[in-house]
């Protein structure tokens, strides 16, 4: 880590945690607003906690990196994370007649429904999120969150270790 610039190799993990982060992020919005695929309730959550590990990779890189609280947070952002991928991996998987009803727009949810009911269906998915709509070498998109989000908790257990030496 040393060659890339960093003091020390903990800096290098957060900042390859949040790199990580804001590349998925970027790809996410690609997807959304150049090729028109509009997220599902799940896929929104999943880019929530992204957003959460990096914005704690972050914070952890502009106060003190080597504090073990910083990748301990990022795994935990990242460990929620995983959960929606699972859920929506899960949706994926099911027969079609098992699958939830589809539900409205967000925006409609946004503008027309109790934001407590938003959030609740915005963590238990819709028939939407069962739908695939993309994949790559065999994988779907939150298939490839999921390896996002291992690859994140990779990184934080690296910057945690290294910080503690």
């Amino acid at each position: 880590m040393m060659a890339l610039g960093f003091r020390e190799p903990c800096e290098g993990f957060a900042a390859l945690a949040l790199g990580l982060c804001g590349a998925l992020l970027v790809g996410a919005l690609i997807m959304e607003y150049a090729f028109a695929m509009a997220p599902c309730p799940l896929c929104l959550m999943q880019r929530i906690w992204f957003f959460f590990a990096g914005l704690i990779a972050f914070a952890g890189l502009l106060h003190n990196p080597r504090w073990g609280i910083y990748p301990l947070l990022t795994i935990l952002a990242s460990l929620v994370g995983m959960g929606f991928s699972i859920r929506q991996l899960w949706l994926q998987s099911l027969p079609p007649d098992q699958v939830p009803a589809c539900g409205p727009s967000m925006a409609y949810m946004f503008e027309n429904f109790p934001l407590l009911e938003v959030l609740t269906l915005m963590t238990q998915g819709t028939g939407d999120c069962a739908q695939v709509s993309w994949q790559f070498l065999g994988l779907t998109i939150p298939g490839w969150a999921l390896l996002g989000f291992v690859a994140v908790v990779v990184l934080a257990v690296l910057q945690w270790r290294a910080g503690s030496r």
